[in-house]
């Protein structure tokens, strides 16, 4: 039927959960939207990608976003209170949904076509979605001719599909983030880090890239990760990565969504290598130890100079969400051989600002704590926080920040907490 249609059977004063990234089902969105009759829907997902007109101001009282891990469109509505925002590990989500935390009555999915068997699959992100299909009433689907068919625990059996509609459109893209030098410089680095063997989780942006662009040279890799996007197709392809060495779904890259190009929707689409699982899974830190050498790459806004990192808000203003960060610096640190890390630039602001600094901002939400951090990367060096006193991790900070800011650091430290750095380790 009609998306229009389909979307009849959303009822006011009710929760809804919208399926996210590549598979954000578009046309059910906009038809929603158009719908004059509904009052207090309560709408839970992830980041989403395309039109989000369900956040604009004229649409308040009608629909009420919930963001579990946010995005650009969402932030000011966030930040204006015209929508909400969840604190909450990617891991924990789907608890919400199967404990009735946070009843779901209906959902809106894209999916694959259904095959000879009836099974449909939640193509290119199964992270939250087979929580939230498994526990609402009412299925309302876009089925894309265009979705790819994904294995390992994607799959949404058509009897179940409440109403859909079809379409036959490119799914979400996500731009390819340039490399510069500083992002070229912390590639080098933290590949330098990675050894043969290693099990990887990356996620998205100019530095995973940039690290996945120099791993040609390694062996015998393997994935476990929430996400990946274009980079790892060809280390793939190459026989770098071949998952031979894991512990956990040995021989299969494992994930819980993708994000990127065509080519990259292409590769995973009836892939039996790439195996999608539920983010309860992909970041379960009892799974995660279990592989060896696990290289966990994750991003910050800023770090303090006692290890704290600040990955999800600026100050007060959210900026995107826990998610994965902390599933896979724990379980990284548990791995034998396992090395978490914290990537991120020394500056902001095109160098008018130091993401390092004595103090996080008021209202900087906390993702990895101090008692978690291990290694930090720069583009002026790596270092281990791991069994570091204060005065020792402030120093070892300091020799990765940015050089302009490296005395202001030194003074403003000291000050705080009265240590002298000239003092014998």
């Amino acid at each position: 039927m009609s998306a229009s249609d389909v979307v009849k059977h959303v009822k006011s004063r009710t929760n809804v959960f919208v399926h996210g990234a590549a598979a954000t089902p578009t046309p059910l969105l906009d038809a929603l939207v158009e719908r004059k009759d509904l009052e207090a829907v309560k709408l839970y997902h992830l980041h989403v990608a395309g039109n989000v007109a369900f956040a604009r101001p004229e649409f308040e009282g009608r629909f009420r976003s919930v963001s579990l891990f946010t995005g650009a469109q969402l932030r000011k509505p966030i930040e204006e209170g015209r929508a909400d925002f969840v604190p909450i590990f990617l891991s924990d989500i789907p608890r919400l949904f199967t404990s009735r935390q946070v009843p779901l009555d209906a959902v809106l999915l894209q999916l694959s076509p259904p095959d000879a068997n009836g099974h449909c699959t939640l193509g290119t992100s199964v992270d939250t979605a087979k929580a939230a299909s498994d526990s609402a009433r009412v299925i309302l689907a876009e089925i894309n001719e265009q979705m790819p068919r994904t294995h390992g625990r994607s799959i949404v059996e058509f009897e179940r599909i409440t109403a859909f509609t079809r379409s036959d459109r490119p799914l979400h893209e996500a731009e390819h983030a340039a490399e510069g030098q500083v992002e070229a410089r912390i590639g080098e680095i933290i590949a330098g880090l990675v050894e043969d063997g290693s099990t990887l989780q990356m996620g998205i942006g100019a530095i995973p890239d940039a690290v996945l662009a120099r791993l040609h040279d390694k062996h015998d890799l393997g994935i476990h990760t929430e996400m990946f996007s274009d980079n790892v197709v060809d280390l793939m392809r190459e026989g770098v990565i071949t998952n031979r060495l894991k512990k956990v779904h040995t021989g299969r890259t494992v994930t819980s969504f993708v994000t990127g190009s065509k080519r990259l929707y292409d590769f995973v689409d009836d892939n039996l290598i790439v195996e999608f699982h539920p983010c309860d899974r992909t970041n379960d830190t009892a799974l995660i130890r279990e592989n060896p050498k696990v290289v966990a790459i994750n991003s910050a806004i800023e770090i303090d100079l006692s290890g704290q990192v600040c990955a999800d808000s600026m100050g007060h203003s959210i900026y995107s969400g826990i998610g994965g960060q902390m599933d896979f610096i724990h379980g990284a640190a548990l791995s034998p051989g396992g090395k978490p890390i914290i990537a991120l630039p020394a500056t902001a602001a095109k160098g008018k600002l130091s993401r390092i600094v004595p103090s996080l901002k008021n209202g900087a939400g906390v993702v990895t704590t101090r008692g978690h951090v291990h290694w930090v990367v720069t583009e002026y060096g790596a270092v281990n926080l791991h069994g570091l006193t204060l005065r020792e991790r402030a120093a070892a900070l300091i020799s990765i920040a940015h050089p302009d800011f490296r005395a202001g650091l030194t003074r403003d430290i000291s000050a705080l907490r009265h240590f002298d750095f000239g003092a014998d380790s």
